[in-house]
């Protein structure tokens, strides 16, 4: 998943990358870094949280007015590694320093050929230094006839030739500027803003979510395009293309859970989307159990809050926010290991026994991966005193793993690739299970904006991978490289 964060300023930088992490640490709670331009590149990266990496003295050192971050989260088996930290660098052509969010489906190929034909050499094994080489390795081939943003554009078409699968990029180049660009698909996230300056002058924005440009001052201006490359000059003049246009795919699981909801994602707003999520599956739920009414409505916190109001609205029951959650305890989808999520779950959600005894309670959650929370969550709401618990989720059976960003794990580990509905049920010990159907999900996120979406990606949910090269054979070496290394 993780978050992205680029801005080119008219002054330092530093503090508003930092500002602007902590609005992205939602995407990433494994690792930070904030690298600068100032005649020369000044970074600062570490394990943990924003706030516990980043000093008043470590930032000062972040000298200029051009800068790059990044918010990086686990994967399950990989190692903490300080080479896999993000932002990198390379020191020809230019100097290079990128920051990404995706993932390299063909990245073992890749490198192989890297290795061995253009005698590139590895110090991690984040398939961002991957990105990093193709697009130095063809800036460098381009001769002087070119200008600048022209060379970028074909470094960038070489990486989109070269480079399968999902990823949003911002970079710096030393002493030259500012570039974005986005996968042809779309799958990961890009969104771009702008601020006008009392002088004339323009700074700009590029992020994963725009959750900070309120608060920066910037106006969120929209999407960097699928196939679009941008580029800003050291003087802050903007040149942008589109260089491919393939079918437009974002990613369908942003908008169940991982951005927050005051994000505008393809220029849908996430949070009116989870209110039709929470409508269309409360009609399901009136349409197959018309005769079993809850006492309560409570959501599992917080991604499911807005969800689980419209599903209480639309079925005419109280909303409750019968279960607690301590805000200090990471994601349990994050976490790296199915014993640590579930000790996590323990540690985080405490239920409020005055509202759950003796009452029919309905459960509505965004998701169920492994199952682990939800059995959790279940047994602590009956433990409480409910009289009957019924779970709902508005995301479909999660049923295959995904490979461009996201940490949906392998079959072995999906509940719902091993098991069926009821088994679920039986597993998690509900007395009534229910999954929102696919076409009301896609529905929900498109039924407003002008987001120009051809069709969702989710293949955890269908089995549909859109860059066409994620064979039976390829997805269990994938599969295997999940257990073992880390991506992003």
């Amino acid at each position: 998943m993780c978050g992205v964060l680029g801005i080119f300023s008219h002054k330092p930088v530093a503090a508003e990358l930092y500002d602007g992490l902590i609005h992205l640490q939602h995407r990433g709670q494994d690792a930070a870094g904030i690298l600068t331009y100032n005649e020369r590149f000044h970074v600062k990266k570490g394990f943990g949280l924003v706030r516990d990496i980043f000093t008043e003295e470590n930032t000062a050192q972040l000298l200029g007015n051009m800068g790059i971050g990044h918010t990086r989260y686990p994967t399950a088996g990989s190692k903490i590694s300080t080479e896999n930290t993000q932002p990198m660098m390379l020191f020809a052509p230019y100097g290079i320093a990128m920051a990404h969010n995706g993932d390299i489906t063909n990245y073992t190929e890749l490198r192989a050929e890297l290795e061995k034909e253009e005698r590139c050499y590895f110090n991690s094994t984040s398939d961002l230094e991957l990105l990093l080489h193709v697009f130095a390795q063809a800036l460098h081939a381009e001769d002087a006839e070119h200008s600048l943003f022209e060379s970028v554009c074909r470094a960038v078409e070489s990486v989109f030739t070269r480079c399968h699968g999902a990823y949003s990029v911002v970079a710096i180049i030393a002493g030259k500027g500012m570039v974005a660009f986005r996968d042809p698909h779309g799958i990961r996230p890009f969104v771009c803003g702008q601020k006008k300056n009392e002088d004339g002058t323009t700074d700009y924005i590029f992020s994963s979510e725009n959750t900070m440009y309120y608060p920066l001052g910037f106006d969120f201006c929209g999407n960097v395009q699928p196939g679009e490359v941008i580029y800003i000059n050291e003087e802050g003049v903007m040149q942008s293309k589109v260089l491919r246009k393939e079918q437009f795919t974002p990613d369908m699981f942003e908008y169940v859970y991982l951005a927050r909801p005051d994000s505008v994602i393809n220029n849908v707003s996430v949070y009116k989307a989870r209110l039709r999520m929470g409508q269309n599956l409360a009609k399901k739920w009136m349409a197959m159990y018309p005769d079993v009414k809850p006492d309560i409505v409570v959501p599992v916190p917080f991604s499911s809050n807005t969800s689980a109001l419209s599903f209480a609205h639309e079925i005419g029951v109280r909303y409750c926010e019968g279960i607690y959650k301590n805000p200090f305890v990471g994601r349990t989808f994050m976490m790296p290991g199915q014993e640590k999520r579930r000790k996590s779950v323990l540690q985080k959600l405490s239920p409020q026994e005055i509202e759950i005894k003796d009452k029919k309670v309905l459960l509505l959650d965004d998701s169920i991966v492994r199952g682990t929370t939800s059995k959790e969550v279940v047994h602590l709401v009956r433990k409480a005193g409910a009289k009957e618990v019924y779970f709902v989720t508005p995301c479909p059976p999660i049923k295959f793993p995904d490979f461009y960003g996201i940490d949906i794990p392998t079959r072995t580990e999906l509940i719902a690739s091993n098991k069926t509905v009821e088994e679920i049920r039986k597993y998690i010990n509900a007395d009534i299970l229910l999954y929102q159907d696919i076409p009301d999900l896609v529905e929900a996120i498109t039924r407003k904006g002008q987001h120009n979406i051809d069709r969702m990606s989710m293949p955890y949910l269908d089995g549909w991978y859109v860059t066409g090269d994620i064979t039976p054979e390829r997805m269990g070496m994938l599969e295997n490289q999940k257990r073992t290394s880390h991506q992003c």
